[in-house]
């Protein structure tokens, strides 16, 4: 299991590499949500999401052969610009392999940043694609079977437990589930009363699916959130999350994307529909602990543009 020691040390390695985000109470989502609000913004991460965190753990552990072999990376969006971004920074090539239902800003953010982007026709595709290219020598830089990854991504817990107020409940959206395991490590030890949620789009349930099985399973993926949209998880994230997550909360991509817009209108911020989700997952939590609540929200991610959530509310008719 990954330890409070693994998330300690990933946080002194990548400290000069990335963002300390803000970790702020939030009056709007607290008035929205009739119970108190944090915030942990990692929407204000270098390349908008979280990913930059395990990116740079994995790529600063690398030996010398490995970096020269250059790294890759496969990805429904974030994980993608964070390995393409963090790369260029620490002068690594890397390659990006993602399906063609990701954004188109974000493939053009991974190009932009210098890596050399693969498109593949889904997910599945996409992560064959990757397997096959790590067989050709490059090294494989994992969005979440890795614990160095998982330390990274653990970073934003250990920095939760030390900004934040009082809490009792904080929500991680779920893909692979590199996220939740670090950050569920991170607060077990630092803040061992907190109960952690995790939180998935229907159509993209590879833990929930897992977790009712016993164990990774393949999952049809139809959720239009990229970005949380895994084929399976691995052993290692179900491991962590059997053992120190709650419950893993579903919500449907149309309360995902109203999610957006309340954290516009509420929070003065602008997300993606994988940080969305957890608005409609705060309401479920708080039906479900009753009074006395304090709520801490990862904004995992905000490279979401305004055409992206046009298209979708005019899809669901929201306004």
């Amino acid at each position: 299991m990954i330890g409070i020691a693994d998330v300690e040390a990933a946080a002194e390695r990548i400290a000069p590499h990335v963002v300390r985000t803000p970790t702020l109470p939030s009056p709007g989502l607290s008035a929205l949500l009739g119970a108190p609000v944090t915030v942990k913004l990692e929407l204000l991460q270098r390349t908008g999401s979280f990913k930059a965190r395990g990116a740079a753990a994995k790529l600063l552990a690398l030996g010398e052969a490995e970096r020269a072999a250059g790294v890759v990376a496969v990805s429904g969006g974030n994980h993608g610009i964070g390995v393409a971004v963090m790369a260029a920074a620490l002068d690594v090539k890397a390659t990006v392999v993602m399906p063609r239902t990701a954004p188109a800003r974000s493939v053009a953010r991974a190009e932009g940043a210098g890596a050399s982007v693969r498109l593949t026709d889904g997910m599945d595709e996409a992560f064959a694609l990757t397997a096959r290219l790590r067989e050709e020598g490059l090294t494989l830089l994992h969005p979440f079977d890795d614990p160095v990854v998982i330390a990274g991504q653990g970073t934003v817990g250990l920095e939760l437990a030390e900004d934040a107020g009082e809490l009792t409940d904080v929500l991680v959206s779920i893909g692979g589930g590199g996220l939740i395991t670090g950050v569920a490590a991170a607060l077990r030890a630092r803040r061992p009363g907190v109960r952690v949620w995790g939180v998935e789009t229907r159509g993209a349930q590879s833990m929930s699916k897992a977790l009712a099985a016993g164990g990774p399973v393949p999952v049809a993926l139809s959720s239009i959130v990229t970005t949380l949209s895994a084929p399976s998880v691995s052993q290692l994230t179900y491991d962590h999350v059997s053992a120190l997550v709650e419950e893993v909360l579903v919500v449907p991509d149309r309360e995902a994307v109203q999610g957006v817009l309340d954290l516009a209108d509420h929070a003065k911020v602008w997300a993606e529909p994988a940080a969305g989700c957890l608005l409609p997952a705060a309401r479920q939590v708080l039906d479900r602990v009753g009074e006395g609540a304090r709520l801490g929200l990862v904004v995992c991610g905000g490279n979401a543009s305004t055409a992206d959530v046009l298209g979708w509310s005019s899809r669901f008719g929201l306004g």
